[in-house]
């Protein structure tokens, strides 16, 4: 019973709205051909020709309306530079990770002055490349929110207790107003320093 549901659905699945309009361009186009009958070349290209841009133009009509009257949204995947925003955003988790590393690294005097200098402006450069990119489309509103609760959160003053009971102060980011940790030295959302 499953396997035939199953393929039932991907058999109606596969076949797409410019399949359609293919087949009826190609049924024109036969059917265009038979009852004019031309008796040059140039003419039957032209006939042929015409018939396959009115389905395309049918087409593009099709999609432009298809929005307008549909009931369903459209799950799209926001692509960002050519690459998906979730790609981009585990490569700046990344450069973040590796940039925390590095500091730490460095701090424990595995890592040259030199050699984390070298490493530390190209992660950061990246990780800006990267931020930029995200934010192409500006903070939502989600995100305003968030800061301005943020910064209202930061002018009363309030502090979230820590594990012991002793109040515990959160560096917030003074570019995008994120709470980060207390040891933390960049944003953990834009990489600025804190």
């Amino acid at each position: 019973m499953m396997s035939s549901e199953i393929s039932t659905n991907t058999a109606s699945s596969s076949f797409r709205a410019w399949h359609f309009f293919v087949l009826a361009g190609l049924v024109g186009a036969t059917v265009a051909v038979v009852t004019v009958q031309p008796t040059e070349t140039a003419s039957l290209v032209l006939l042929v020709l015409s018939v396959a841009a009115g389905s395309y133009v049918g087409f593009g009509i099709y999609r432009a309306v298809l929005p307008l009257v549909s009931r369903e949204v459209p799950t799209r995947i926001e692509t960002v530079g050519g690459r998906t925003r979730a790609a981009l955003d585990r490569e700046k988790t990344l450069v973040l990770r590796a940039i925390k590393e590095l500091e730490f690294d460095h701090a424990m005097g595995k890592v040259s002055e030199d050699d984390f200098a070298a490493m530390g402006g190209k992660l950061r450069s990246r990780a800006r490349e990267l931020l930029r990119q995200l934010d192409v489309d500006g903070m939502t509103y989600r995100d305003l929110i968030e800061r301005e609760l943020l910064e209202r959160l930061g002018l009363i003053g309030l502090e979230s207790p820590g594990l012991q009971g002793a109040p515990e102060r959160r560096p917030v980011c003074d570019s995008c107003g994120t709470s980060n940790e207390e040891d933390a030295q960049f944003c953990k959302s834009c990489g600025a320093g804190l």
